[in-house]
């Protein structure tokens, strides 16, 4: 994120908690290219190579063969990209607009409020912008040839708002995971990040041997399968959750550090 000037905006003269919550949302909206402009031009070229990519199998394939080359695309991964990248905005507020707000003494529990209002907004704004590409591709049947990027199989195909719900979690999955990382970084630098990466990783390390060793993988596979993407989705409110607490808890000792 660019660097923010002291005129963009005023955190001195906010009283009230609201306002002053409403004020770190503006500061970190401040820089809408980074926020917003770049992962819609990044996102707009994902969809212009996959557009290209499926007008190459088009034409090189008999038109008794198109339907089946295309089942392929439903697997695509190219929507993951906004994902990834709101994982990163989560950390880039934490740890470039946390030392700038308190400043402008921002309390930190105002600070964190904010920066979690911003993350729900943003998310809702690209699960909706999200959810009606995905209308559009399958009104124009993959964009006129048959491709899958906002319709992949892992966005469910259970309607208009079971697509937008699970957008939405997901986006708010990352974005918190993105600021807890930022919060623990800022708090115990890298050595915090390293080890909280290590506890995670053993962690998972830990439910793979005990699903193994339980045989209870077919259990594994029967519970995703009976949730459906939705409900599988659905529970990712619980790490997020996690991660928004923790986050909260470690931010209000965090100090920032050159």
């Amino acid at each position: 994120m660019t660097a923010i000037t002291p005129e963009a905006v005023n955190l001195r003269t906010t009283p009230a908690s609201a306002h002053r919550i409403w004020r770190v949302v503006r500061l970190n909206l401040v820089n809408k290219w980074t926020t917003i402009w770049v992962p819609m031009m990044i996102m707009g070229f994902i969809w212009l190579v996959n557009y290209l990519i499926w007008w190459i199998i088009w034409a090189a394939t008999a038109p008794a063969d198109r339907a089946h080359a295309f089942e392929g695309t439903q697997w695509s991964g190219g929507g993951f990209y906004i994902f990834v990248y709101m994982l990163v905005v989560g950390i880039q507020v934490i740890s470039m607009t946390f030392p700038f707000a308190l400043g402008y003494s921002v309390t930190r529990r105002d600070f964190y409020l904010g920066s979690a209002l911003t993350f729900v907004m943003l998310a809702a704004g690209y699960a909706i912008g999200f959810t009606i590409l995905s209308a559009l591709e399958e009104a124009t049947g993959g964009w006129g040839l048959g491709g899958h990027l906002f319709t992949s199989i892992y966005f469910g195909g259970g309607g208009f708002f079971a697509r937008l719900f699970i957008v939405f979690v997901a986006m708010l999955f990352f974005f918190f995971v993105g600021s807890v990382s930022g919060t623990l970084y800022m708090r115990w630098r890298m050595n915090g990040v390293l080890v909280a990466g290590a506890v995670l990783v053993l962690i998972i390390v830990g439910a793979v041997a005990l699903i193994t060793f339980t045989s209870s993988w077919l259990a594994v596979g029967e519970w995703f399968a009976t949730m459906g993407p939705v409900g599988v989705v659905a529970w990712l409110l619980v790490p997020t959750a996690l991660a928004a607490v923790s986050g909260y808890f470690v931010i209000s000792r965090a100090t920032p550090k050159s």
